[in-house]
């Protein structure tokens, strides 16, 4: 045994082992004409509309009008994310509940309402989350005006 056999033994097992025969090349195919595809059609696509709603952080000590936007922003992808198309029918549940005794409610109101108040929660920690002291400043979410 030679240096090469002990440190590269595949390398010497290669060299050694007789030369086999190679498969023959696969044919090319023949050409096909090439037809551009169509371009897709959106005409039957349907486009739903998503809930329009403003958010706004008020009585916020903070001095930089952008790090209120992103603050306001991080708020509202929370509760989109939290919420989904759904978040107007929770705001009014969640007024609703408010305004309303439980026994004038309706189960699937009352079950709204209570993701409005979790999922506001959430949407309001992330919105705080680099704004420091924040101890009288709330996010107060409305419905578009169309």
């Amino acid at each position: 045994m030679n240096q090469t056999e002990l440190f590269f033994p595949q390398a010497t097992a290669l060299a050694r082992a007789p030369l086999m025969a190679r498969p023959p090349a696969p044919r090319p195919e023949p050409e096909r004409e090439a037809r551009p595809e169509p371009a897709p059609q959106f005409d039957d696509a349907q486009v739903v509309p998503r809930a329009a709603y403003t958010v706004r952080l008020a009585d916020c000590p903070h001095p930089t009008p952008e790090a209120i936007k992103v603050s306001e922003q991080r708020f509202r992808r929370e509760l989109d994310r939290q919420l989904g198309d759904d978040v107007l029918a929770a705001l009014s549940a969640f007024h609703n509940a408010s305004e309303s005794s439980e026994s004038d409610l309706s189960k699937s109101e009352i079950a709204m309402a209570k993701r409005w108040a979790k999922a506001y929660d959430a949407a309001r920690t992330a919105g705080f989350r680099d704004l420091g002291d924040t101890n009288e400043a709330f996010f107060d979410v409305r419905p578009a005006i169309r």
